[in-house]
C-alpha cells in the first residue's frame, strides 16, 4: 500500500491580511496545497464569513492601533510568508513594512499584491481589474470590432495577473530561500502580471496575427473558424478549428463543402463565411451539435453554464469539481500533481475572528495577554453558536 506524501506546502505558515479578491485567492491557492494560512481580519466587521477563505483560519486584530500592529509583528516573526494587498505606503504607516518585519525575521517572504505595484506614479492610486487591464495594453485587444474594448469579467488582471502571479512569486521565493536561507519581497503588480500573461501577443506582433483592427483577427473572434455560434435552441457552440485538417472536419460536420467556400485564410471573405456558418449552426440544437462533433478533432465544443460544466462527462471523469459540507460546488485546485495533489478543505469558510484565541496561543501568547487584548478591544473573538 502506497504511503500518502505530505502536501507540497505542508509546514509553511502564511499570514494573510484580509483584502479584496486577488489576495484571498492567492492565499487560498497556498492553503489548498497544504500551507497553514492565518487570515488577519479587521475588528468590528461582525462574525460574517469571507469568500475565498477555504482552508484558512481567522484572527481579528485592530492593526490601526499600535498594540494591534505589535500582535501582527509577533505573528510575522514566526511566519514564512506575509501576504498583503494594500497600496504603497499603507503598511509602512502602520510600522508593518517589509524592512521592519524582515529585520525581526530575515527568512520572511513578504508578498505585496497591488494593482500598480509599489513604485511608479500610480502606486498610491486606486483601481480595479479593468483599470489594470487597460494600463497593461491588453484591454485594447479585447472586444468586437464594432464595439468598445470589453473586459472579460474580472478574471484576467485580478486573478490571473494578480493572485496567481503572486502565488508563483511566493513559490519561487520559498524555493530560493532553500539556497540562501533568506527571505525577500515579492512585488506583484496586476498591471505587470497581466502584461506578462500576454507575452505571446507581444511577441507575435510581427507575425500578422494582429494586423487587423480589434475583433477582426484570427484569435480575437474575427475568423469564422475561431468564434461562437448560436444554435437552434438559443444556446452556443465554440469553434476553434485553426489548423487546416481540423477546419476540414468542421466543414464536414456542418454539412458544407470546401470547394463551395472561399479559402480558409481569405480574410476579406470571413464576414460572408461567418454568415454561412451561423446559418448552419442555427439549424440544430446544442445537443445535436454535440452528437455530431463530440469525439472528433473539429475543435467544436458546447458553451457550458456552470451547472452544465459540473455535469459534463469529461469533467466528471476527472473529478474537476467538488462539493463542500455546505453543498457549495467549486473547481478542484489545479494543476493536478500525481503524488501530492491539493486537498481542498471541505469545511465551511471561517467566521471573522473565529480562531483568534487558538491562533494567538499557538504563536506564544499567554492567556493573560489574550484576555488583556480582548478587554482593550485590540483583538476580537467570534465563536460560532451551537445549533440546538
Amino acid at each position: 500500500m502506497e504511503c500518502l506524501r505530505a502536501l507540497p506546502l505542508q509546514g509553511i505558515k502564511v499570514v494573510e491580511l484580509a483584502g479584496l479578491a486577488p489576495a484571498p485567492f492567492c492565499g487560498m491557492v497556498l492553503a489548498d496545497f497544504g500551507a497553514q494560512v492565518v487570515r488577519v481580519d479587521r475588528t468590528g466587521a461582525g462574525a460574517g464569513t469571507s469568500y475565498l477563505a477555504r482552508g484558512k483560519r481567522s484572527v481579528a486584530v485592530d492593526l490601526k492601533r499600535p498594540r494591534g500592529a505589535a500582535v501582527l509583528r509577533r505573528l510575522s516573526a514566526q511566519a514564512d510568508v506575509v501576504l498583503e494587498s494594500f497600496r504603497h505606503g499603507v503598511m509602512e504607516k502602520l510600522q508593518l513594512g517589509p524592512e521592519i518585519l524582515q529585520r525581526e525575521n530575515p527568512k520572511l517572504i513578504y508578498a505585496r499584491l497591488s494593482g500598480f505595484g509599489h513604485s511608479g506614479i500610480f502606486s498610491r492610486v486606486a483601481g480595479h481589474d479593468i483599470n489594470y487591464l487597460a494600463l497593461s495594453g491588453v484591454l485594447s485587444k479585447m472586444g468586437r470590432s464594432s464595439d468598445s474594448p470589453y473586459a472579460p469579467l474580472n478574471l484576467l488582471a485580478d486573478f490571473g495577473g494578480g493572485g496567481l502571479m503572486c502565488a508563483l512569486g511566493i513559490m519561487m521565493a520559498l524555493f530560493e530561500r532553500t539556497r540562501s536561507g533568506k527571505g525577500q519581497v515579492v512585488d506583484a503588480s496586476m498591471v505587470e502580471g497581466t502584461a506578462y500573461l500576454s507575452s505571446f501577443v507581444w511577441q507575435t506582433q510581427q507575425m500578422g496575427l494582429w494586423e487587423q483592427p480589434r475583433g477582426q483577427n484570427i484569435l480575437d473572434g474575427g475568423a469564422p473558424f475561431y468564434t461562437t455560434y448560436r444554435t437552434a435552441d438559443e444556446e452556443f457552440m465554440a469553434v476553434g478549428a485553426l489548423e487546416p485538417k481540423f477546419y476540414e472536419l468542421l466543414i464536414k460536420g456542418l454539412g458544407l463543402k470546401s470547394d463551395e467556400l472561399p479559402n480558409q485564410m481569405s480574410i476579406t471573405d470571413w464576414p460572408e463565411m461567418k454568415k454561412k456558418f451561423a446559418d448552419a449552426f442555427a439549424k440544430k440544437t446544442k445537443a445535436e451539435w454535440c452528437q455530431i462533433f463530440d469525439g472528433t478533432d473539429a475543435c467544436v465544443t458546447p458553451v457550458l453554464s456552470f451547472e452544465e460544466a459540473v455535469r459534463h462527462d469529461h469533467n466528471k471523469d476527472r473529478g474537476s469539481f467538488f462539493t463542500d459540507e455546505k453543498q457549495v460546488v467549486s473547481p478542484r485546485p489545479a494543476p493536478l500533481l500525481s503524488s501530492t495533489p491539493a486537498i481542498p478543505s471541505p469545511k465551511r469558510h471561517p467566521f471573522v475572528g473565529e480562531h483568534t484565541e487558538e491562533i494567538l496561543k499557538e504563536f506564544g501568547f499567554s492567556q493573560e495577554e489574550i484576555d488583556q487584548l480582548n478587554s482593550d478591544k485590540i483583538i476580537e473573538s467570534n465563536k460560532p453558536r451551537a445549533n440546538l
